[in-house]
């Protein structure tokens, strides 16, 4: 996973240290050497995190920190706090002021590699959800804000075999949960594990089951997908923290357990996970706004052209860049003249489910119309865009399509056209013309295939002689 990391440190060896691992690890390094630095770097390019040192001269890191999270342009940046301080004083004041997550020098690098990770997979999601949110706004009136300081009740569910931590677990949480569940299995833990859970707290070292399992199972379920996961480990546990953390925990602490670290942490996740919900609802409240292809249950064509407007402007605000497929049925007036409209309607509703299946989670599916369905990807460069791409393609050719009333299954193939933003100057119509050119070439290069943008002059395609499907964004 790629992303954009500030780091922060007014010790130019420490950035550099720093920057040399992130950057083995494949992460894109930005660096300022004080408060002001990072806050104009924030304010221009936007980073998917940053990692912030306390200790600077003029403005620390906690001033930073809360100016970050005041700015609603750079509140949703997730702030990694790095210092030499160990006090859980200092931690709670990091997390007071906003900060994701504290990191004492020096620093482990299973638990940086993996924190970075973990933020920035969160980070993105919720960006998704906001800029879904922001279109379906220009629909409908939609509630918005920040949920409250006063949480309220919280419903919250605890796996700890051990009666002393468990009880001072217990302790902590019970003002802010209304329902406070105990149990001391993993088994018995997946049972009452529901969607109406608002926060998961895990112990690492329950005897009853692999709570890493635990961890794995919620995330596959699409019931307990978004419930909030916190670790609770010793210090020498640090690579099966990583690994959680990479199976898609939320955060940690560690024992001895603080009560004013774990108040901080456990409130934090449950305000996430109230946006999170809030967003979902307002999102799934939109769509009666006919923003939804009635057939296939995917976006129609007029969501996403203002989706596409968005991430375009992203991209002009110093976003990475974002990839967009067009792919279309090949020769789907045979399967409608052969088998009639209805098992054409089954195939189309098939390839819909296909393709969410394939895509990943952050990528949009429309169908864009007729047999023609697009898919914009974001933060996505040409190389990712082409793997998904092919695979897609894959998912679809190998298994023929069963269809009601047809005696044999039905052999259903699609061609692909890929294109990308190559700069911040390019408009939603210029992306998707290539994107279009790059179809008809897969269309007159055999079909099952897919071509990008720029297609090779030898590809049989003409990029002249009649208007482009893609140039007709003026959506009824």
């Amino acid at each position: 996973m790629s992303a954009r990391i500030l780091v922060v440190d007014d010790v130019d060896i420490n950035v550099k240290l720093l920057g040399a691992k992130l950057a083995s690890e494949y992460f894109d390094v930005l660096t300022a050497s004080n408060g002001a630095a990072a806050l104009a770097v924030c304010a221009v390019e936007r980073p998917d995190l940053v990692l912030l040192d306390v200790m600077m001269p003029e403005m620390d890191g906690f001033e930073v920190c809360r100016r970050l999270k005041a700015d609603p342009a750079t509140s949703h940046i997730p702030v990694v706090m790095v210092t030499a301080l160990s006090d859980v004083a200092d931690r709670l004041t990091g997390l007071e002021a906003g900060a994701d997550d504290f990191l004492t020098k020096p620093v482990n690098d299973i638990a940086l590699f993996a924190r970075v990770r973990s933020l920035v997979r969160l980070k993105r999601m919720m960006e998704e959800l906001r800029l879904r949110e922001e279109v379906c706004g220009h629909f409908a009136q939609l509630p918005g804000g920040e949920p409250s300081e006063d949480l309220g009740p919280a419903r919250i569910l605890l796996l700890e075999d051990n009666k002393l931590a468990a009880a001072r677990i217990v302790e902590t949480l019970t003002p802010m949960a209304g329902d406070l569940l105990h149990v001391t299995t993993c088994e018995a833990a997946a049972e009452r594990l529901d969607a109406s859970i608002e926060l998961m707290v895990v112990g690492m070292s329950v005897a009853g089951g692999d709570p890493l399992r635990l961890v794995s199972q919620s995330r596959a379920s699409e019931q307990t997908r978004q419930v909030p996961v916190l670790l609770v480990a010793d210090e020498g546990d640090m690579p099966r923290l990583a690994k959680g953390l990479d199976l898609g925990a939320n955060d940690y602490i560690l024992r001895p357990i603080d009560r004013n670290e774990l108040t901080a942490r456990a409130r934090t996740q449950i305000r996430r996970k109230r946006l999170h919900d809030r967003l979902r609802e307002n999102h799934q409240r939109s769509l009666s706004l006919a923003l939804i292809d009635p057939l296939t249950g995917l976006f129609n064509r007029r969501y996403v052209a203002a989706h596409l407007d968005g991430l375009m402007a992203r991209v002009g605000a110093g976003g990475k860049g974002s990839a967009v497929l067009l792919f279309d049925l090949d020769r789907f007036k045979l399967i409608n003249d052969s088998w009639g409209h209805l098992a054409g309607d089954e195939v189309l509703c098939e390839i819909a489910k296909r393709a969410l299946h394939e895509l990943r989670s952050f990528d949009l599916v429309g169908r864009y119309g007729g047999e023609e369905f697009i898919v914009l990807m974001p933060d996505t460069n040409l190389e990712i865009a082409l793997v998904v791409a092919e695979r897609l393609r894959v998912s679809i050719a190998e298994k023929p399509f069963s269809i009601s009333g047809v005696p044999n299954p039905i052999p259903v193939t699609i061609s692909i056209g890929v294109a990308t933003m190559l700069d911040s100057g390019d408009s939603a119509t210029e992306i998707l013309r290539r994107a279009d050119v790059a179809l008809y070439a897969a269309k007159n290069g055999g079909r099952n295939c897919m071509k990008s943008w720029p297609v090779e002059i030898g590809s049989g395609v003409a990029l002249s002689p009649q208007p482009l499907r893609a140039l007709n964004v003026a959506f009824s």
